[in-house]
């Protein structure tokens, strides 16, 4: 959530940045509501001193008609006081609603464009391969993982209908592998892992920034009122909620594995065929809380991070800077990082790497002290995945295939899958 005083006192930056973004937010209504706030308050201040003032007076009357005057007067005062504060506590609630649905402010370095198609590339490492690479002309992973029994389809749709798919036995270890491998490799870059709840409370929810924007994407237990989470970015940014946190303990930086659950609704009809997008899908989550100062050269290390695993598979990978357009609702800056999938002839994103400042700390209320008795400060908080699955399944099985229909496995997985060097 931006800081009210920001969209008071810079309405035009907020302006510009939701323009970067091409999108609408009410700023107009934020600052009328804002202004009605501090009238309504002004007033009942203004009622408040003169209620004291009078009472004092009131104590030192003799005269007991004058005072029971006074004392009716001042009975009539309370009650406006009254009608005031309800006044003061539903503006405050729209006006706590309406910030909910601003999106963040944006980083000077992110560029101008509408959608994904402006997005800048960085860097790029590798080649995309093509038959005349592999010496022949390599399967997408639709036809590949059914062909050697690891990926079925039809059960998944049988069990849950579109969208869903069954991992067959080595199909099934190798994206274990993959999942307790890049654990490791995150833990050796300095992260401590966590297993967090898979559901969450509503709380939680608007702490990340998921709601309310996102309630139609989100699968929702309604009796209860939990909600499962779409990634463990989530939880993660919960950990701390409502605390002060001690300075000199910054950053803090975690990891977590969750499955992620995602109805995809604002995805409909895109990416329909094989695993490349579905409603259930595993994922590797880096998470950071730090200094705001330290929160750009944070971003920094948490992309060469996620681009080690990229590079400990020996995958071709690029990386892109979102343009305004393409930028996440709770993000200031992103860093996409994109497999090639020579199968499927595609980039596949498998990480966005985020800065969101203060925006997720401001909604959860995650603060720090730099000392002892120093004012509270909001800390900064940064996600990545590192990485996402099934994606990045896809471009290990795709990249890896040889020309009998075998799948060689990446050696540094194969101390995760009991040492099987060939899936067949």
């Amino acid at each position: 959530m931006l800081d009210l005083t920001i969209v008071r006192e810079r309405p035009d930056d907020v302006r510009r940045a939701m323009a970067l973004r091409h999108t609408e937010a009410p700023i107009d209504d934020v600052l009328a509501l804002d202004v009605r706030r501090r009238s309504l308050l002004a007033q009942v201040e203004k009622l408040k001193a003169q209620r004291n003032a009078v009472s004092k007076e009131i104590g030192k009357m003799k005269e007991a008609t004058g005072r029971e005057e006074k004392i009716a007067e001042m009975r009539a005062v309370g009650d406006e006081i009254s009608a005031l504060d309800a006044q003061v506590s539903e503006t405050e609630a729209k006006l706590q609603e309406l910030m909910l649905t601003i999106p963040n402010l944006t980083d000077p370095r992110v560029p101008e464009g509408a959608d994904d198609r402006e997005n800048v590339e960085i860097k790029r490492v590798g080649k995309e391969t093509t038959a005349e690479d592999f010496g022949f002309e390599p399967l997408a992973h639709w036809d590949l993982g059914p062909m050697l029994g690891i990926l079925d389809f039809e059960r998944g749709v049988k069990l849950s209908g579109s969208r869903f798919y069954v991992l067959n036995g080595l199909g099934a270890r190798l994206q274990r592998a993959l999942i307790a491998w890049m654990l490791d490799l995150h833990r050796e870059q300095g992260y401590e892992e966590r297993y967090t709840p898979f559901v969450v409370k509503r709380e939680c929810m608007v702490g990340a920034g998921q709601l309310p924007k996102f309630a139609d994407n989100i699968y929702h237990d309604a009796e209860d009122d939990l909600w499962l989470v779409g990634t463990a970015e989530i939880p993660l940014t919960n950990l701390h909620r409502d605390e002060i946190l001690d300075g000199e303990q910054l950053p803090l930086h975690y990891e977590a594995y969750t499955p992620c659950f995602r109805r995809e609704k604002m995805s409909a009809g895109r990416d329909v065929r094989g695993i490349k997008r579905g409603h259930q899908f595993d994922k590797v989550e880096m998470y950071k809380f730090c200094l705001p100062e330290k929160s750009d050269e944070e971003l920094e290390a948490m992309r060469a991070d996620a681009e080690a695993v990229c590079a400990g598979l020996g995958l071709t990978y690029r990386i892109r800077l979102l343009c305004g357009g393409d930028l996440g609702f709770g993000a200031r800056i992103t860093y996409d990082i994109e497999l090639w999938a020579p199968g499927c002839q595609e980039w596949l994103e498998v990480s966005s790497v985020s800065n969101c400042g203060d925006f997720q700390a401001r909604r959860a209320n995650v603060r720090f002290r730099r000392s002892k008795g120093a004012k509270p400060e909001f800390v900064h908080t940064l996600n990545g995945s590192g990485l996402a699955l099934p994606r990045t399944l896809i471009a290990v099985m795709e990249n890896y295939q040889q020309k009998d229909g075998s799948l060689v496995v990446p050696e540094v997985l194969r101390p995760y899958i009991g040492g099987v060097e060939v899936i067949r």
